[in-house]
């Protein structure tokens, strides 16, 4: 596999996306983060450059794979001036895993094109050990003939291709992973108010969750959080503060679509509760602290263990 991969934004998915590519036959060939530590340490690991200008990571690498936090480190690091991916970026292809604003995606398309690159919007609806074992399920928005060229390299991301699905043109892979996460969301808060209330009322909560598993009441959130929520191991795949991150996101596709999502609008309200009180770095399922009794921010911290197979 003769493709060099660079790799911004080395955080859990991030470095494990890197660790699945290596892993592979592929050359990674340079790292960055604005943590130049976690950098370091990744390439250390990996025996590639831990690069400290964006610019260096484009040099290089064929293709770049991008995995930030927001819009705001999204518009950074593909910045028109100054340090960023677009400086002599012609010929070279980005990937782009970050849930962010649709628009977003859009204009980065629009900037690397305009610099002789290609961007496709890769949009995982997975964690991180999916990334690590090269199954994460990804949603492509883009130029369909950019798929074409980054489909072999992307299925070794997504179970040979099993779980690769292209959604369409630019921000519509990222429309549909706000839904994706949306929803999760929701269904994780419904969840942890339906725990909560079976706690307080003195319900045998392993005959709850046993129950709720039968029964309409089921969702792929109770196998990853509930016993999570139970047992307060909250130990971070996905945080809460990312969590009201995305729901804020698909709140304004709604205003756009001029839609009312009340409980949209209620479990991003949990989770930006979640962040003002401190517990952001928590896993999503830290929304139980907010609803069963004697928890909190000021209660019992919620435990730390070691993070297990979700």
């Amino acid at each position: 596999m003769s493709q060099k991969i660079g790799i911004v934004g080395v955080g859990r998915m991030g470095a494990n996306m890197a660790r699945r590519l290596k892993e592979v036959g592929y050359t990674v060939s340079a790292v960055y983060d604005v943590r130049t530590a976690a950098a370091k340490d990744l390439a250390k690991e990996l025996g590639c450059e831990a690069a400290t200008k964006l610019a260096r990571i484009t040099e290089l690498s064929d293709v770049v794979i991008t995995v930030v936090t927001d819009d705001k480190a999204m518009e950074g690091i593909f910045a028109k001036k100054g340090d960023s991916l677009l400086t002599g970026a012609t010929g070279r292809l980005f990937i782009n895993c970050a849930t962010i604003s649709p628009a977003v995606h859009v204009d980065v398309e629009k900037r690397a094109e305009a610099a002789g690159a290609r961007s496709l919007e890769a949009c995982m609806a997975s964690s991180i050990n999916q990334a690590l074992q090269g199954t994460l399920y990804l949603m492509i928005g883009g130029r369909p003939e950019v798929f074409n060229r980054a489909k072999e390299l992307l299925s070794k991301l997504s179970k040979d291709g099993e779980l690769l699905k292209y959604i369409g043109t630019a921000g519509k892979a990222a429309q549909l992973k706000a839904l994706v996460n949306m929803v999760m969301n929701i269904n994780t808060a419904g969840l942890a108010e339906g725990l909560g209330l079976a706690d307080a009322l003195g319900l045998d909560l392993k005959i709850v969750m046993d129950v709720f598993s039968q029964t309409g009441a089921n969702s792929r959130v109770l196998v990853t959080d509930g016993e999570d929520m139970v047992n307060r191991d909250h130990s971070c795949f996905f945080s809460a503060s990312h969590a009201a991150k995305d729901s804020g996101i698909a709140l304004r596709l709604s205003q756009q679509a001029k839609l009312n999502l009340p409980l949209a609008k209620a479990t991003y309200g949990q989770y930006s509760k979640m962040t003002k009180l401190g517990l952001g770095e928590l896993d999503k399922s830290g929304i139980a602290e907010l609803t069963f009794k004697g928890r909190g921010a000021k209660k019992k911290a919620a435990k730390a263990k070691k993070p297990k197979k979700k």
